[in-house]
């Protein structure tokens, strides 16, 4: 028997062998034990080690998963198609198959309604800002993967809704002008979705996509640790260091805020086990009745709607009708001349050029083509010309755009001050609109349409849209409070 002492010195000579062929003791300390992060770190900072959590169980969950699952979408001796039944056999005849696919399912939605709060805590305390762009754009490529992943899985059990939904999401590409058709057809592999289809998503959701999702957290953890965590203060930290280089207001990672994250992580989890244990379905939300019926494509749903965490951005897809586009063209052009004037970035300025060349082409590219019609038929026959036919069209670009505008954020945000506590009442106000349309969009995604709701919709719609176009202006107008030098906490 070795003592204590002799395994210790063991472990040290492994490790030494390790260190000698591989960074594992710098990268530690650079990365967790070394790694000085702000003291003030709040709850709002607990969701980004929440979704590494949650990620790491979809992770798990989904190669047990696969381990099981067959994506074939042709009938069984019992008439079922076999993708559908091999699920029904992981819940009802696999040991903990239940639970293992309901940690899955449940683990989509928590992923979600994690990054949606990580991604409101940047709001709220400026962290796309410089030095932190970067960092930015990688959790909104992050975020982009996570849809795309969600979408492509949302598929594979098929269902009703999951086949339904896929040819919904998928006809929306044919909206795009010259190469839509054939387009959606590719995405599907087949002119209905199929077999095909069932194999070509399965391929992207559990290899293409989780490859390209775990280079994304890694490149967005690098260039965190890079340029330092932000703070609900948004005082750089970096700016005032000891003689030993050693920031005044931080302390290490590792054991200050790994604790903090630990509880998190434990409150994740009991949150977490009460919903897969007690109300996997999420009431229909996080998995809809229509889907424990297996996919037929000659019986539609009465109300094909996507999953929650879709379905502010189908609203807005809904909501953009042709009625619906004179006002946002006359929002857009709004926005443009406010964003030319107000923000200092080039490129910015350069692409408000662009979209008002586009729209003269609206207007007046018809003339190139020697057409005499009246000057109002020629004005309205130019702008389906030059600016997409029509709103189904314009529909697809509101919904992929919406997401496109976070991306845009640290160059919109004209503010002398990062963090929301030293903004004025201005800012706090329109990022309050802006959560609560963010909300009524994603409930009227759920609903059936209606005129009411789409009314709904469409004037949310123009308010989010502004939330992001009018930020060059009203972040200059907002009265700031002086930030400290030093950082606050209790």
């Amino acid at each position: 028997m070795l003592t204590a002492k002799e395994l210790e010195d063991k472990g040290r000579q492994a490790l030494a062998w390790v260190d000698e062929r591989f960074p594992l003791s710098v990268l530690y300390k650079t990365h967790v034990s070394e790694y000085y992060a702000p003291k003030n770190f709040n709850f709002w900072y607990l969701f980004g080690s929440m979704a590494l959590l949650v990620l790491v169980i979809q992770i798990v969950t989904g190669i047990f998963l696969v381990m099981h699952y067959k994506p074939d979408a042709s009938l069984n001796a019992a008439g079922v198609p076999v993708a559908f039944a091999s699920v029904e056999y992981i819940m009802r005849e696999v040991p903990g198959g239940r639970f293992i696919r309901y940690m899955h399912s449940t683990g989509a939605s928590m992923f979600f309604i994690v990054v949606y709060l990580h991604m409101f805590r940047g709001l709220l305390y400026g962290s796309y800002r410089k030095p932190r762009e970067l960092v930015w754009l990688f959790g909104m490529a992050i975020f982009l993967c996570l849809m795309g992943e969600a979408f492509f899985g949302y598929l594979l059990p098929w269902g009703q809704m999951s086949g339904w939904g896929a040819q919904v999401i998928v006809n929306l590409f044919a909206a795009i002008p010259v190469i839509g058709p054939d387009l959606s057809v590719f995405i599907r592999g087949d002119f209905v979705v199929s077999d095909a289809t069932l194999n070509r998503f399965f391929a992207f959701h559990v290899i293409a996509i989780p490859l390209v999702l775990l280079g994304l957290v890694t490149a967005h953890l690098i260039a965190l640790h890079e340029v330092g965590s932000n703070n609900p203060d948004g005082v750089e930290i970096k700016e005032r260091k000891d003689e030993q280089g050693i920031p005044l207001d931080g302390i290490p990672f590792h054991p200050y805020h790994v604790v903090k994250d630990v509880l998190g992580a434990v409150v994740l989890l009991i949150v977490f086990s009460i919903i897969v244990f007690f109300m996997p379905e999420g009431g229909g939300y996080f998995l809809e009745y229509n889907n424990f019926m297996p996919y037929d494509q000659l019986k539609t749903p009465p109300h094909i709607a996507p999953v929650w965490y879709f379905t502010p951005y189908y609203s807005m897809l809904r909501a953009t009708t042709s009625s619906f586009l004179p006002f946002l063209w006359l929002l857009v052009a709004l926005i443009v001349g406010l964003t030319w004037r107000g923000c200092s970035c080039v490129w910015i300025r350069r692409a408000c050029l662009l979209v008002v060349a586009g729209a003269y082409w609206g207007f007046f590219g018809l003339t190139l083509f020697g057409f005499t019609k009246p000057p109002f038929d020629l004005a309205i026959a130019g702008i389906h010309l030059g600016l997409g036919l029509d709103a189904k069209f314009w529909g697809v670009v509101m919904m992929g755009g919406s997401v496109m505008l976070f991306a845009l954020l640290p160059w919109l945000d004209r503010s002398p001050v990062r963090s929301i506590r030293y903004k004025g009442v201005l800012y706090k106000a329109i990022l309050a609109v802006f959560v609560i349309c963010f909300l009524i969009l994603g409930y009227y995604g759920t609903q059936p349409p209606s005129p009411v709701g789409n009314v709904v919709s469409q004037i949310c719609t123009i308010l989010y849209l502004a939330y992001f176009g009018l930020m060059p202006w009203y972040s200059k107008l907002d009265k700031c409070k002086p930030v400290p030098e030093r950082l606050t906490w209790k």
